[in-house]
């Protein structure tokens, strides 16, 4: 039965450009979308911008520029890395587009109930735009651990959600699963974060301190806090309120997020949607960082990564296959140029590279090119599934290599340019090449199929070779080899 689902991502600011981390949202949602398109559903698939605040506003005057021209400068560097990286989304948003504001604002209202003006003394992160407790900021000395910079010391009159009073409802759902959060740790880390309940929250900010950002209905002098802001991204890019569309997808049955920002969405984020009567989000998929050679990636160390470089060089292939195998789904991984370019030229280009030219060549130089009769593949593909559905992409590209390399291990076992060799003495040696031969591209089909939701253009150009009855004529090598960081074992010392 089709079914329809609805998957989103964390919109990432435009006061920088997009860094490899930027990616890794985009990439496990792309990964689930085509696992399920390939299943028969249909996929709505949301990317977009976060526009607003203060880290925007000052990077623009940094630039000796306003705001508006600013971001319209830079979310095109997002849309180009989605683009680069095959994103297969539906939906692109943009936090400065006139709906969406005009539907944050109308959400405000829906919200009056829980909301009340009181005065903020305490510290902010403008990194994080996020504010924090006395507790947190004693515990971190002073100095946001993110970003490396000091709270700042504020005090002034803004607006208040009353989170406190759905704090209850809020952490049942949690306990309950009704909002799964995944991994089990990040659900253990939140409850025990909101063990006290919700607190009562800013939504708010004085224009005279914070003017890029949608106004307050009815009092121009606050202006809405960003992420009050940036969260309801995810009901107004489906049409909320006035497109009555938004209801056939939400709510959400994947939200996947950043372990940072794991706060928002399972504390602020679940209390604005009970207080507009609106269904939670189904799970919260929770990823860790993308380090750099066991450091955090910082412009001040020099170690921010560009994706684009990777891909351009590389191929897009080789990206989405390193990071969704290499870096877990659901915790901390690292980048390294050597390894990500040995896993480019042993496992990319050797294990899988090699296993399909080498079975094309065989089926070329021993059957004329002719397929013969293909059955389908064999291989058990329940542990590959079980690790999509429990959201463990990793280990599902675990299984296709363990598929890949026993394919490898059986041609090396079973000899098939020896069983052509015996062909004029051995009367059954052409059927038991033919079977060989057709197991292979059997589950070299299959491997194709399992590679569809990670590496497309890969399953495709497998299948393109072997799906037609005969060996395609421009087959060409998948992953040539590559040695920019790594030593090139061709060259004689």
């Amino acid at each position: 039965m089709k079914k329809q689902f609805y998957i989103t991502t964390a919109i990432p600011y435009v006061n920088a450009k997009p860094h490899i981390g930027t990616a890794l949202d985009q990439l496990l949602a792309d990964i689930w979308a085509r696992y399920q398109r390939q299943n028969g559903h249909e996929v709505r698939y949301q990317v977009g911008t976060d526009e607003h605040g203060n880290k925007v506003a000052k990077k623009a005057g940094e630039n000796n520029t306003d705001p508006q021209s600013y971001v319209d400068s830079m979310y095109k560097n997002f849309q180009d890395l989605f683009a680069a990286l095959g994103t297969s989304h539906t939906d692109f948003i943009r936090t400065t587009e006139g709906h969406h504001k005009g539907a944050v604002q109308y959400i405000w209202q829906q919200l009056e109930p829980y909301i009340y003006k009181g005065t903020y003394e305490g510290w902010y992160c403008e990194g994080c735009e996020n504010f924090v407790t006395d507790k947190e900021a004693a515990e971190n000395n002073g100095i946001c651990p993110d970003h490396n910079q000091q709270y700042q010391r504020l005090s002034e009159e803004n607006y208040y959600f009353k989170a406190s009073a759905l704090g209850d409802q809020v952490r049942e759902a949690i306990e309950s699963d009704k909002l799964r959060i995944v991994p089990e740790y990040r659900k253990k880390e939140i409850l025990e974060l909101m063990k006290d309940g919700l607190k009562d929250v800013s939504i708010s900010r004085p224009r005279k301190n914070l003017s890029w950002g949608v106004s307050v209905p009815g009092d121009d002098s606050q202006v809405m806090y960003v992420w009050l802001d940036a969260l309801s991204n995810y009901i107004t890019v489906l049409g909320y309120p006035d497109n009555d569309a938004w209801q056939e997808f939400w709510p959400a049955d994947v939200q996947i997020v950043g372990k940072d920002i794991l706060r928002f969405h399972a504390g602020i984020w679940p209390a604005m949607l009970l207080a507009l009567n609106l269904p939670l989000p189904k799970t919260l998929l929770v990823h860790g960082f993308v380090n750099v050679e066991g450091a955090k990636m910082s412009k001040s160390v020099g170690n921010v990564i560009d994706p684009m470089e990777l891909i351009d060089q590389y191929g897009r292939d080789a990206f989405r296959y390193y990071f969704a195998r290499h870096i877990p789904t659901q915790g901390d991984g690292d980048f390294s140029y050597v390894t990500f370019e040995n896993a480019y030229n042993n496992e990319l280009g050797n294990d899988l590279g090699n296993l399909v030219q080498r079975v094309a060549s065989m089926v070329s130089k021993y059957q004329a090119g002719v397929l013969g009769d293909v059955p389908t593949g064999e291989h058990d593909m329940g542990p590959y599934h079980d690790a999509i559905q429990h959201l463990e992409f990793d280990k599902a590209l675990d299984e296709v290599w363990l598929t890949i390399r026993s394919l490898n291990q059986y041609i090396d076992q079973v000899k098939p340019w020896a069983i052509a060799k015996s062909r004029d003495t051995d009367t059954e040696a052409d059927s038991h090449l033919a079977e060989v031969l057709a197991h292979a591209v059997a589950t070299l089909n299959q491997i194709g199929d399992m590679l569809v939701p990670f590496m497309p253009d890969t399953a495709e150009r497998i299948h393109h070779t072997f799906e037609n009855g005969v060996i395609a004529a421009d087959a060409s090598a998948l992953f040539p080899k590559i040695y920019q960081h790594t030593a090139d074992p061709r060259t004689k010392q």
